[in-house]
């Protein structure tokens, strides 16, 4: 029994001693390990930290628990409790493009560490230098006035996923005021603004308004090196009246104006009821797109709700129909809208869908998006800019035929001119928005297919085209209220998106008479020249083709087809041809000699300045200005 205890015991105490050396063997295996680093170059990134990547950590290049403690200028430590016998590893600044290299730039093998052939517990390192990869080094030498003298500046981009306060990427300021930082980055073209430290202290133009953001390229960085900046001004830090330039104040006095005739317009103007609906549609369309346009010019507001960029767009491929269909209303005996209505705005419900899902992301999520300028988002303005540019220019030439259409009925019935210049003068100002327009496409597609850069000039392109399209509300708005109900004339088929125009019953009737009635055309005419001989209607600035039928016992279109066929004219060139020559028999009577030239013709019958000069003018190849001159040399010319 006592030889079996024994026997027990020794093989305890084996067993004790074989524990404790295995325990020992373990804890040399893996056993603490201070490694060593000193740096003999300056940083990529000043101030930046220093991490390891190795193979115990999957090569993570910003791994927290292998972040070095700095304990000098240029000295740092990292203690592993349990280093295995050997493992690889490189020194980096967080990330794969500040990693160390050798002094002339080239990659360096990894190092290795093997406790069997260095057996010390520490491991002492040096940097020489720093792999090569893209090296973007930028001078700041000028900033605004008001920048506060302890702020601090901070460079943001692409390149550390647009965070505005990343120490890592904090200016340094020179003794001669400047500031300089280097970028190490793998990325072929930087785009970056400046920050004091939050998107609400970004850069901004003089005026105070959002910038775009700078480019900088691989090439023109080699080719340029130090790329010298300078910031304009802050967006938190402005006068009042420089946040308000002059050009924002002329787009808002243009949407303050459209709210106030949005109100206005169906109080004091009850003729064009039903085109003004219209027209009050396209006002406020025209007003709210502005505004918007306003606001998305200024970094704060974007930051806060960066769907504002969306917003604007609105207006791209809603203007036209609307403004279309006030035309169609005003100018034309139209009761409904077309059939087919609807197709006008299939182009607007297609750009919705497109912008739908960002306009359903978070705030957060679209501000990434627009700030890294996604390509896909990129893709999406251009296009749908391109687009709506060639759906305007269709309209634009709908509207155009619309006028003349318009003009050329109401010369058939009156002989004196409506006031819709108005239509024309926005006509003209629309036409120089999509020249703008075209323009700007062409420098775009020019500074892609060339490399240059005209971001700026772009953008004043962009400014021109809202200021020039505020313009219209101002006219619009203008005329509407002091219009008088206009004529309105028997529609014509304009629009391959419309209906074949529709006719009133009065017009069939009309139709069915002209194909029944035998009227002898020669009697008309013989019947309206004895008439104009006698009478001398046209001295009525207010005649028209009816009451001119009726003097002569006719029917109007009777009467407008013997004018039209015996002439060659309409009526409104008929009776003005008659007033011209009956000026100018007045200018060789005496006692007209101190009439004026305007007198003269409201004499004869005109009611504007306007028409009688275009009138004159195309009867005698002459202005009425010049006839009179010649008259008084040569008093036998008539």
């Amino acid at each position: 029994m006592i030889k079996n205890n024994r026997h027990i015991a020794h093989i305890s105490l084996q067993a004790i001693v074989l524990g404790l050396l295995f325990f020992l063997n373990f804890s040399a295996a893996f056993g603490q390990l201070t490694i060593h680093l000193e740096l003999l170059v300056d940083p990529v990134i000043e101030e930046g930290d220093i991490y390891i990547a190795t193979d115990l950590n999957d090569w993570h290049a910003l791994d927290p628990d292998f972040k070095m403690t700095r304990i000098g200028p240029k000295s740092y430590q990292l203690i592993l409790e349990k280093a295995p016998e050997r493992f690889e590893y490189k020194f980096t600044q967080g990330n794969w493009s500040s990693a160390e290299g050798t002094p002339v730039g080239q990659a360096l093998p990894n190092r290795v560490y093997n406790k069997n052939a260095q057996n010390s517990s520490d491991v002492y390192n040096t940097i020489l230098g720093w792999e090569e990869n893209v090296l973007y080094s930028i001078f700041l030498s000028t900033i605004p006035d008001n920048t506060p003298e302890d702020a601090q500046l901070f460079i943001v981009g692409n390149f550390n996923n647009w965070e505005p306060g990343d120490k890592k990427y904090r200016l340094k300021k020179a003794m001669d005021g400047s500031y300089r930082i280097r970028i190490n980055t793998e990325l072929e073209e930087i785009e970056y603004k400046f920050t004091r430290g939050d998107w609400k202290t970004v850069e901004a133009r003089v005026t105070g308004k959002a910038r775009p953001n700078r480019k900088l390229k691989k090439s023109d960085a080699k080719l340029k090196g130090d790329v010298d900046c300078t910031i304009q001004g802050w967006e938190d830090l402005h006068g009042a009246f420089s946040f308000y330039s002059l050009y924002d104040l002329l787009l808002l006095f243009s949407v303050f104006q459209g709210i106030l005739l949005m109100i206005a317009i169906p109080s004091l103007q009850a003729n064009n009821s039903a085109a003004n609906k219209w027209l009050l549609l396209t006002i406020g369309l025209s007003s709210i797109s502005i505004l918007f346009y306003i606001l998305s010019n200024f970094q704060n507001v974007v930051t806060i709700f960066p769907k504002v960029l969306f917003l604007g767009d609105i207006v791209l491929f809603l203007y036209a129909p609307f403004y279309y269909f006030y035309l169609r209303k005003l100018l034309f005996n139209i009761k409904g809208l077309p059939t087919r209505w609807y197709v006008h705005f299939i182009p607007f419900l297609i750009q919705m869908l497109i912008y739908l899902p960002y306009l359903l992301r978070s705030d957060k999520s679209m501000l990434d998006s627009i700030m890294n300028q996604d390509t896909i988002v990129v893709v999406i303005f251009l296009a749908s800019g391109f687009a709506a540019l060639i759906w305007n220019g269709y309209y634009w030439n709908l509207f155009r035929k619309t006028i003349a259409i318009y003009k050329e009925q109401f010369q058939s019935n009156f002989s004196y001119d409506q006031n819709l210049n108005y239509l024309n003068t926005v006509l003209i100002i629309q036409f120089i928005c999509l020249a703008i327009w075209a323009f700007f496409f062409v420098v775009f597609g020019v500074s892609r297919l060339l490399g240059f850069d005209t971001l700026d000039i772009q953008e004043n392109f962009i400014d021109l085209i809202w200021l020039s399209f505020s313009v219209v509300t101002y006219l619009l708005g203008y005329f509407a209220i002091s219009q008088p109900e206009t004529f309105k004339a028997v529609p014509q088929s304009i629009s391959i998106l419309d209906d074949p125009l529709e006719s009133t019953v009065a017009q069939k009737k009309v139709t069915l008479v002209e194909k029944t009635v035998d009227e002898n055309l020669i009697v008309v005419v013989e019947s309206l020249e004895k008439n104009i001989k006698l009478n001398r209607p046209f001295l009525n600035p207010r005649l028209t083709l009816s009451e001119l039928a009726n003097q002569i016992k006719t029917q109007p279109h009777i009467l407008s087809k013997a004018i039209n066929e015996h002439y060659g004219k309409n009526f409104f060139e008929l009776i003005n041809g008659y007033r011209i020559e009956e000026f100018k028999r007045l200018v060789d009577e005496e006692k007209f000699q101190n009439y004026t030239l305007l007198a003269l013709a409201y004499e004869v019958g005109f009611n504007s300045k306007t028409a009688f000069n275009r009138s004159f003018k195309k009867s005698t190849n002459q202005t009425p200005k010049e006839y009179f001159e010649e008259a008084k040399q040569n008093p036998t010319m008539n």
